[in-house]
C-alpha cells in the first residue's frame, strides 16, 4: 500500500512532532521550542531542540536532524510505511 506525497504533508502538518518526540524524550519548553536530551547519542546536557512551527527535530551536538516520521524511523527502527501508519493511527 502507497500513500502519495499530498497525503503524507497533510499528516506531517496535523501532528505536532513535541507530541511525537515526547514519547520518548522529556522535552522542557523555552521560548518557542522545546529541549530535552538527545535519544541518538549519550549526553549530560540538553542540546536537543524541537520545534512545532516549523516541525523538525535537531540535535546540536551530534546532528541528528528530521521530522516525526524519520524519528520514528530512527528512534524505534520502523520502515518510512510503518512509520506513516503508526502517526496515521494516532
Amino acid at each position: 500500500m502507497g500513500f502519495s506525497y499530498s497525503a503524507v504533508d497533510k499528516l506531517r502538518d496535523n501532528i505536532q512532532i513535541s507530541d511525537v518526540v515526547s514519547k520518548k524524550v522529556k522535552l522542557q519548553k523555552k521560548g518557542k521550542d522545546f529541549f530535552g536530551l538527545c535519544p541518538f547519542h549519550h549526553e549530560k546536557s540538553p542540546s536537543f531542540s524541537v520545534n512545532d512551527e516549523k516541525n523538525f527535530y535537531h540535535c546540536f551536538g551530534c546532528g541528528a536532524h528530521g521530522d516525526s516520521i524519520k524519528f520514528l524511523q530512527e528512534t524505534q527502527n520502523l520502515s518510512f510505511i510503518d512509520s506513516v501508519r503508526l502517526l496515521a493511527d494516532e
